[in-house]
This record gives C-alpha cells, sequence and structure tokens, in this order.
C-alpha cells in the first residue's frame, strides 16, 4: 500500500450494522482489510493515512480486545487517539450519553467508536454527532467490526465465503457477534445454521433464514466453519442452563462433537473464552484447527480499514446510515 492509493468510494457516513450493506460494499471493506494484514507483518516505517485526524474511542461497557484494537488500528494509521471509558466520564455525574456525545462532537473529532450495553444507542448517538460513528458493539444487536473480522479469518483460510455451512453455536440469545454474523455470512451466500439449547435461541430467528438444531452433533454435521460463542451470563436474568458443567457436556465443543465436522473444518470464538465451558482447552489451543488467535490480528486490519474510510480523506458522506 502507498500514499497514492486511490479509495474506493464507501457509501455510507457511518458503519452502526451489518444489515442492509451490499456484497460489493462488504467486499470492499474485506479487500481494504487484506492490504492492511500484509502491511501490518511489514517492518519498519509505513504510511500514515490519518496523520492529523481523530479518533475517539467512547466505550459504555468494559472491553479489553475491540477497544485495544481500535486503539492500536487508529494508531498504525497516524491518527490521535483518545479513550473514554465510562467510569471516568461525566455519564457518572448524570449527563446523559447524547450530552456526552454532543460534548465530544463539539471538540470536531473525525471519528467516534461507540459501544454501549443498550441495542439501538450507538444509531441514537449517530444521528446527533457531524462525525462519522463506528458501532464497536450495541446490546444484543450488531458488532459489525467482529462479523468482518470473522469474515476476513474464512476468506484467507478457505479462499470463499458463499457455498460454506456455518455453525454458529452457544449463546444466541445475547449474540450481538451471532446477529452480525448471520446478515454478513448470509449477504456474501454461506448458509448459516445455529446450534444452542432452547433458552438460548430467539424467537423467531428462523425468520433471518437460518437453521436451527438443539443437539449438537446434529448442528455440527459437514459444517465448514464453527464459531463458538462465549456465554454472556452478564447479561442473564434467569436460568438459561441447569449448570456450566451440564452446558459443556451438552453444547462445549470437544474432539468428540468435532469429529460430526467436516475434516477440515476451521474453530473460531469471538473471545473472551470460558475454557471448559463453551470449548475444551485441548480444541481452541489446537492451531491445525482453531484461528481463534488469526481473528485477533485480522480485526487490527479491519479497524485500520474502516477507520480510514469512515474518518480518511476517502470518506464520503452519505444520504443515508448504515
Amino acid at each position: 500500500m502507498t500514499d497514492g492509493d486511490s479509495l474506493s468510494p464507501f457509501p455510507h457516513r457511518h458503519l452502526l450494522g451489518i444489515e442492509g450493506l451490499t456484497p460489493p460494499e462488504i467486499t470492499l471493506l474485506l479487500d481494504r482489510s487484506e492490504r492492511f494484514v500484509e502491511r501490518n507483518r511489514q517492518v519498519g516505517e509505513k504510511p500514515a493515512e490519518l496523520r492529523g485526524r481523530t479518533i475517539i474511542c467512547l466505550f459504555f461497557e468494559a472491553s479489553t480486545r475491540t477497544r485495544t484494537s481500535f486503539e492500536l488500528a487508529g494508531k498504525r494509521l497516524g491518527a490521535d487517539v483518545i479513550t473514554m471509558s465510562v467510569s471516568a466520564s461525566s455519564v457518572r455525574k448524570g449527563e446523559t450519553v447524547l450530552d456526552t456525545a454532543m460534548t465530544l462532537n463539539a471538540m470536531h473529532p473525525d471519528a467516534l467508536v461507540v459501544r454501549h450495553p443498550e441495542s439501538g444507542a450507538v444509531k441514537l448517538l449517530s444521528e446527533k454527532v457531524t462525525c462519522a460513528v463506528i458501532n464497536g458493539g450495541d446490546g444484543s444487536h450488531e458488532h459489525p467490526t467482529q462479523a468482518l473480522l470473522d469474515a476476513l479469518t474464512i476468506r484467507r483460510r478457505v479462499g470463499r465465503l458463499e457455498n460454506l455451512d456455518v455453525a454458529i453455536c452457544g449463546d444466541i440469545q445475547h449474540s450481538r457477534v451471532a446477529r452480525s454474523n448471520i446478515h454478513l455470512l448470509s449477504i456474501m451466500g454461506a448458509r448459516v445454521r445455529l446450534v444452542a439449547p432452547r433458552t438460548l435461541i430467539p424467537a423467531e430467528v428462523e425468520r433471518l433464514g437460518v437453521g436451527v438444531y438443539h443437539d449438537m452433533h446434529e448442528g455440527l454435521a459437514g459444517c465448514d466453519i464453527i464459531m463458538m460463542l462465549r456465554l454472556q451470563t452478564e447479561r442473564m436474568n434467569a436460568n438459561f442452563f441447569p449448570s456450566k458443567r451440564e452446558y459443556f457436556h451438552f453444547y462445549g465443543l470437544d474432539y468428540e462433537k468435532l469429529s460430526r465436522a467436516n475434516p477440515e473444518a476451521l474453530i473460531m470464538h469471538p473471545g473472551p473464552m470460558n475454557r471448559g465451558v463453551e470449548i475444551d482447552s485441548v480444541v481452541a489451543d489446537d492451531f491445525s484447527r482453531s484461528v481463534i488467535y488469526e481473528q485477533v490480528e485480522m480485526g487490527v486490519a479491519v479497524r485500520m480499514a474502516c477507520l480510514e474510510l469512515m474518518a480518511g480523506s476517502g470518506a464520503q458522506a452519505a444520504g443515508r446510515n448504515i
């Protein structure tokens, strides 16, 4: 990648979710990310496309992986990156989310990266500010950059997204990662199946065009990709399963259940993992099948591409938001 590279247009001012994106728009984001993967692996000084730009990471939920990934992405592009956590913000003093956003907006950042525990909060905020907004995860709604990095990982390993059978397993009910992946994989021509206890499957999820399985052995049969999800116990206000031990027995990924999948099936997890609950440690660390740490690497590249397209010189204001 050189300074002279021209940016392909991305016709959205914000990235609030995957739903509504077109296959060419997703492909554009993945292609730009691909180039950053290669650049990040090179040694030496690199172009700073966002030098002079300001990015504010506004996290109303605790996060290590996503926050660090966005911070690193912005800094590798030469931007000034400021991170605010709710514990240190004026929200603790009674200020509303919108007041906080408007205050930050008055400082003229080029992009806000926002994580919020309530679904829809990021979209509401985007309607009040003049800079680009990237959704870093909102409630159980969407986590678009996680789906993009998952797709990039699959595409690099398998060579395509279309005509793959992908099993998303675990706590679908509370997972924004699952929803963004369902949208992205379906848009790109993959077949998605969900595998979980009945208590962890959202009502009427079949409307999204997915298959639903409650038996792990049946759900994994012949699949090409296995995405395990974290049990989000912090979002559970009832008993969704008898015990973690029983959950692992029926829905934890071990070699016995894995044997039902395609022999070349990839194992994924968005992290952080609960070893021995969602996934056996030996399986998670089987680097002939597990691409969990590769997902982390792809995350930085994807976020660099998103920041460049949203906050860089190629950013284009559009009439509609995604």
